[in-house]
């Protein structure tokens, strides 16, 4: 068998030879990064984004073919200014399709460690309004349903040292 065909491989049991036709018919999925960042008291680092109504943590979307932790690091340079040794994957979170995001998305989040304090970060004026370290018992009001669960596994996941998959069924 040639090194670029697949056989006998496709939807609906539809076979097929061509592997970019194959490749193509496989679904979308997206992905995002984000890192658990406290500071000494144990708060956790929220961000306000601009373009958004409600408060997050800080990451955003890989870019193509960039790996999650990758993604990570990136955006928290890019986002708060502060170039952080990005740790160990924490939580795994996957989101169906919903309004206008026609795909799944895969959130990860991995630990960023911990900071003294706000000092040294620099916010990306272009994407984001604020931020601010916050008791974990208190962000419910600041997250919304789909992404405050994240914060008490990612916690639990650090202090335990195994990683947390929440699938979106909640």
């Amino acid at each position: 068998m040639p090194g670029n065909t697949r056989e006998g491989i496709g939807s609906a049991g539809v076979g097929f030879t061509d592997a970019a036709t194959w490749y193509a018919s496989l679904p979308v999925l997206y992905a995002a990064a984000a890192a658990l960042i406290t500071d000494n008291a144990g708060q956790v680092l929220l961000v306000k984004p601009n373009y958004r109504d409600h408060w997050t943590l800080p990451g955003g979307i890989c870019e193509y073919a960039e790996p999650p932790h990758v993604a990570c690091a990136r955006e928290v340079r890019e986002e708060l200014g502060l170039d952080l040794p990005i740790g160990r994957l924490l939580v795994i979170d996957w989101t169906a399709p919903e309004g206008d995001r026609p795909n799944p998305i895969m959130h990860f989040i991995f630990d960023g460690g911990t900071l003294a304090g706000p000092a040294g970060i620099v916010l990306q004026q272009e994407e984001l309004d604020d931020c601010q370290f916050t008791d974990p018992a208190a962000v419910g009001d600041y997250l919304p349903p789909f992404i405050a669960p994240r914060i008490p596994a990612a916690l639990a996941a650090r202090a335990s040292g195994a990683a947390t998959y929440l699938p979106a069924a909640r």
